[in-house]
């Protein structure tokens, strides 16, 4: 019976009919969300049912009249959302696989997404073997980013402060050395959006080039002129984003990207 969706586009299944475009996608709480799309018509209809194969009991729909294509993928990701937050409806097989659960391996990776809209991507390896992607939109990164941020003042820095108190214990001799002399020494940007500001004032890239990563660990340019005039200008552009960052120059397919990097931090490849 699977036989009939072919294709695999972004995790939904696809079956075509001549001008109509059928996708499913089956949830391991047993719904399965179906989205029809009708090419040259602008017309699409996107269902979320009860029945493992999409014919049982409706539990939502979309309208059948979109703008264009976005429109209607942004119905059909908001009624995916609605159903999959849905308790199990308890059928006696899953027809998708089950949450999976496990100890992250290593460091998590942090890409832009390639969908042609502002996402992320994040990729866990698991410590059975086991490699799980998530495509976040942009709103949900952001919400990432600041419950991490919190949970690092409200958790871990807590150990921190702990950890400077028993150090602050030891009453050791503290050597008191001679301070240098600064006045002439220039310092590179530190966060993220300081390199966004050194970008724009010294090298005219606006923010219209750039794509950072959720925990603005790296910044990158895209697109012409800023990429070939950075490139052409990479003495320049080292030393006015050193210490903290540095430059690499990232090959994509039809494109070329320049990669600025957090210093100390590995990557994937490197």
């Amino acid at each position: 019976m699977d036989d009939a969706w072919p294709e695999t586009v972004n995790g939904w299944e696809l079956a075509r009919e001549g001008h109509i475009e059928n996708y499913r996608k089956r949830l391991a709480n047993r719904a399965t969300v179906t989205a029809i799309w009708e090419n040259g018509a602008g017309r699409g209809q996107v269902d979320a049912r009860t029945e493992p194969l999409g014919g049982g009991r409706t539990l939502t729909s979309s309208r059948k009249d979109f703008r264009d294509k976005d429109a209607f993928w942004t119905a059909a990701t908001c009624v995916l959302e609605m159903a999959a937050n849905l308790p199990s409806l308890d059928w006696h097989t899953s027809p998708a696989p089950t949450a999976l659960a496990g100890t992250v391996a290593g460091m998590v990776e942090a890409e832009p997404g390639t969908s042609g809209y502002p996402e992320a991507e994040l990729t866990f390896t698991l410590t059975d073997g086991q490699t799980v992607t998530l495509c976040m939109t942009d709103e949900q990164a952001f919400d990432l980013s600041n419950s991490i941020s919190r949970l690092d003042h409200h958790v871990w820095s807590e150990e921190r402060e702990d950890d400077e108190e028993d150090y602050e214990d030891h009453d050791e001799p503290v050597a008191v050395e001679e301070v240098p002399d600064v006045s002439e020494v220039r310092s590179g940007p530190d966060t993220g959006h300081d390199l966004v500001t050194v970008l724009e004032e010294q090298f005219g890239v606006t923010e219209d080039n750039l794509l950072a990563h959720v925990d603005w660990s790296a910044l990158i340019v895209v697109g012409e002129p800023a990429v070939s005039s950075l490139i052409e200008r990479g003495g320049e552009l080292t030393d006015a984003i050193a210490p903290r960052w540095y430059p690499v120059v990232a090959d994509r397919p039809g494109e070329r990207w320049v990669v600025l990097k957090r210093t100390g931090l590995r990557y994937q490849g490197e």
